[in-house]
């Protein structure tokens, strides 16, 4: 990067992307709001991987004979290297969340392209697959993310509906009427395999939750899989 772009990098860090706007970037920014073709719906998972919630999740999604993202830290593919890999041997996407998860309006410039860069390198070597996606820890980027990410080859994706499935009052319940609240054809769910970040155990509630999601869905003719199958439109 030249000099000049370092400087305005630096500058327009502290701003928040559009990422954390969601009427506006559905309208304006499709493809970084997740939105795709109106018969698929893109399923993705953050936080992972966790021993205990993965393995229960692949095995979910092998039995309903579905595919989905999953944004990995890079810190827990490092810490469970053969649970990131059996993501990857089940036939599922892997993207990256961060090598932390850490707001990154809290970081500098360096140590952000930092993370972004350790994350990427430490999710491909621990499941042998090249990202292709990105989504910031808590839906918010900055300049030099958003940079970095595009050296790194990462599309910056985010999410039309989620299941609050991190929160203390979480029910398998209260997550499948979050997500159906905003679900429509076209649309990016958010659930998360993991209590990284989250109140201890809280993932039990997603799985309770994610047959009934899958059910709806295909009661409405919408096909459920990866971000690879989802069309988003090529302006993020």
């Amino acid at each position: 990067m030249s000099l000049l772009g370092t400087t305005v990098a630096s500058l327009a860090h502290p701003f928040p992307a559009v990422a954390a706007v969601g009427p506006l970037r559905r309208r304006l920014l499709p493809g970084l709001a997740g939105l795709g073709h109106p018969r698929h719906v893109a399923l993705t998972f953050d936080d992972g991987p966790h021993p205990d919630a993965t393995p229960e999740l692949l095995d979910l999604l092998g039995r309903a004979g579905v595919r989905a993202t999953f944004f990995l830290l890079g810190r827990m593919a490092e810490e469970h290297p053969g649970v990131a890999r059996a993501i990857v041997d089940a036939g599922h996407e892997v993207g990256v969340h961060g090598y932390e998860h850490r707001l990154l309006l809290k970081q500098g410039p360096a140590a952000t392209r930092f993370d972004l860069s350790r994350a990427t390198a430490a999710i491909t070597a621990t499941t042998g697959a090249q990202p292709r996606w990105w989504r910031p820890p808590y839906g918010v980027a900055n300049a030099a993310a958003l940079l970095e990410a595009r050296r790194l080859g990462l599309r910056p994706v985010l999410w039309t509906c989620w299941g609050r499935d991190w929160t203390a009052t979480c029910t398998p319940d209260s997550v499948y009427r979050a997500v159906l609240r905003k679900l429509d054809g076209g649309g990016t769910i958010l659930l998360h395999d993991s209590d990284h970040a989250a109140v201890p155990k809280c993932w039990l509630s997603m799985l309770g939750a994610l047959p009934a999601i899958l059910t709806t869905c295909r009661a409405r003719g919408l096909a459920v899989g990866p971000l690879a199958e989802h069309g988003l439109s090529e302006a993020a």
